[in-house]
């Protein structure tokens, strides 16, 4: 495939850009405004990633190809939630730029939260800009373990195609799992060979009765729960003892024994980062904000290739 001039936005630490590069796609500007993650980006990327507030940008160098992950934890599935957040209204922004740069097609990565009830206004309103910007627009929620990732994440991706190109977008099927050739990836086939209790790099304060009010445990022989951005709530790791339903909002532990969170190197490679992925930056409560908040590159990979044809 030959390289596609493409332009990220909300790029993090770079999750979706680090499967662009796997597929030969050429990333020619990429932002974020956080500072950490630019520069965790900038290790491991490249350096085409801009920092700052998107809002602030209007020239932009031309490209085929638009992406972007912005956030809405307005709208998440886990941890506080505000509708009337402006956090959750970063969309326009993206179609703002869609709509300067008209490429031949974007795709968007975001909680699943807003494909339900009533946070499906939120959903609806960005289908809608991006048809009326005029796109063919696709959307469906994906589960990262379907795709080579040793977590549970459900994620809501839109993808949409100009309207004057003859090419259908499909969503990619399960590549993992059960009616598939490959059984799913466990938390034992990433975790293996890592330090078994890695002082200083996971949150070793007591457990809260929040945080036992979810089974935060899987065992090692099944993906991972899902890697939240906050390091008080992502899982437990596999070696800790397992957890007994007590009612629906707690649980506890079915034996003594020691027992921890996931590190944040361990929930980099659950999220579908490589080892050897540099995480310098920032403090270790940075990192996993960053690596909780990035887009599983395996996923994103899946989504991406179906758009091969375009090309």
């Amino acid at each position: 495939m030959r390289p596609v001039r493409t332009i990220s936005l909300f790029s993090g630490c770079g999750g979706s850009d680090l499967a662009l590069k796997r597929l030969g796609y050429d990333i020619v500007w990429a932002n974020d405004v956080s500072k950490v993650a630019c520069e965790t980006y900038r290790d491991n990327i490249g350096p085409v990633i801009e920092c700052g507030d998107i809002a602030d940008f209007s020239e932009l160098p031309d490209a085929e190809f638009l992406v972007g992950c912005y956030p809405c934890q307005g709208f998440t599935q886990g941890g506080r939630r505000d509708s009337d957040d402006s956090i959750n209204y970063l969309y326009q922004q993206f179609d703002r730029v869609l709509r300067i740069l008209t490429p031949k097609a974007f795709v968007v990565e975001n909680v699943n939260g807003m494909a339900f009830g009533e946070n499906r206004e939120l959903l609806s309103n960005q289908l809608r800009r991006y048809r009326l910007a005029g796109y063919r627009v696709n959307w469906q929620v994906l589960n990262a373990q379907d795709h080579g990732v040793a977590q549970t994440r459900r994620r809501v991706f839109i993808v949409g195609i100009r309207s004057n190109l003859d090419f259908n977008y499909e969503f990619p099927g399960p590549q993992f799992g059960d009616n598939t050739r490959r059984k799913l990836v466990t938390q034992r086939d990433m975790l293996d060979g890592m330090p078994e209790w890695p002082v200083g790099d996971f949150n070793d304060e007591p457990f809260h009765w929040y945080y036992l009010s979810r089974r935060r445990r899987h065992d090692w022989d099944e993906t991972s729960p899902c890697i939240v951005g906050h390091w008080r709530h992502v899982p437990l790791h596999p070696m800790s003892p397992p957890l007994k339903r007590v009612h629906t909002d707690k649980w506890v532990f079915a034996h003594k024994g020691p027992a921890r969170r996931l590190a944040y190197r361990e929930c980099a490679v659950l999220q579908g980062f490589p080892r050897e992925f540099i995480w310098k930056r920032g403090t270790v409560r940075d990192r996993f904000q960053m690596i909780g908040n990035a887009v599983p590159p395996p996923l994103f990979e899946a989504v991406v290739k179906n758009l091969k044809n375009l090309w």
